[in-house]
């Protein structure tokens, strides 16, 4: 296992970020692989993958460069700089460094990725410009339409993660954090399943960057290192739960939503990420709820959540389909 040693100080410091690139990358990754983490991940891919495919097809040097730098259980570092920590850097100010990167440092990073030496394709000095611009293709064509839900998924997933510490400590939210990362005790954060020597992060940033498609990696530089994983199933399903047709008629079809989404407790963050609602509407529908006595408020730490009543279940168990 690969485990990084972390103080207290360090960990006090920590931040959640949100990183466009690193969103796109998760995406390229997702194409990469071609393997769906739930069935709205797999609609993406399937509508997405065509368009993907034709481009490194029509671009072979870069189809051997992707093949070459995404290999299992490593990634090619100039793929993945760590996120700068800065809130809401712009794309392509996120992007520089990778467009940036020397044509000998990427040939480095090929052969640690290959384990071994450099296809003869590839020994030419501009991958790191092909590879911004096919990240560059991607956050054009595939990401930056949905951005702006994609976005709120990520800020949702941010306050539960921040809920999660206040009630049970960083251990907990480790262990829930992604496959293969956990709390060991002592200062040791493993960070995934394979044998690489430890790192020591004394006097570097650590920050930890949400992505909704079911990918996550590590990555690091002299100052900060960043751990990428992905958001919740439920908030990252683009449509993740049916609201019956009658329950529907009943409370509206916006109200409902926010009752049926009410199956685990909740912010209102959470819920305009998830019902693409304002967060004047979602907190209308919540006072008529609260007022029926359908769900109730809790404060955990900082963030106050949202859920269903005994009430509020026999209701929506009541209108399902049968």
């Amino acid at each position: 296992m690969s485990w990084w040693r972390i103080s207290t100080d360090t960990l006090a410091e920590s931040r959640f970020v949100v990183s466009a690139l690193a969103e796109t990358t998760a995406c390229l990754l997702a194409l990469h692989k071609d393997v769906a983490a739930h069935p709205g991940e797999r609609q993406w891919l399937d509508a997405r993958l065509p368009a993907y495919r034709a481009r490194l097809a029509a671009d072979p040097i870069t189809a051997l460069l992707v093949w070459s730098a995404l290999r299992p259980g490593w990634i090619a570092d100039f793929v993945v700089p760590p996120a700068s920590g800065v809130a809401a850097p712009a794309f392509h100010d996120e992007l520089a460094p990778i467009r940036e990167t020397p044509a000998d440092q990427v040939h480095e990073d090929l052969e640690v990725a290959l384990r071994g030496p450099v296809p003869a394709g590839l020994r030419r000095p501009d991958l790191a410009e092909r590879l911004a611009d096919l990240l560059e293709w991607l956050w054009t064509e595939l990401v930056r339409p949905d951005w702006a839900r994609r976005r709120r998924v990520i800020e949702a997933d941010v306050v539960a993660r921040t809920a999660q510490l206040g009630q049970a400590g960083w251990a907990a939210a480790f262990d829930a954090m992604r496959p293969g990362m956990r709390w060991l005790g002592e200062g040791r954060l493993q960070v995934n399943r394979y044998d690489f020597p430890p790192r020591d992060l004394s006097g570097a940033r650590l920050l930890f960057v949400p992505v909704t498609p079911g990918v996550g990696w590590v990555s690091w530089a002299a100052d900060r290192y960043a751990v990428m994983y992905p958001c919740s199933g439920v908030l990252a399903e683009p449509d993740p739960v049916p609201v019956p047709d009658a329950l529907g008629a009943l409370l509206g079809p916006a109200r409902a939503r926010v009752l049926v989404l009410l199956d685990t407790p909740k912010t209102t963050t959470q819920l305009v990420a998830l019902t693409g609602q304002g967060l004047g509407s979602v907190g209308r529908h919540l006072r008529i709820l609260l007022d029926a006595r359908l769900v109730r408020r809790r404060r955990a730490g900082r963030a106050v959540l949202y859920d269903r009543t005994a009430a509020g279940e026999v209701l929506v168990r009541a209108q399902a389909p049968r």
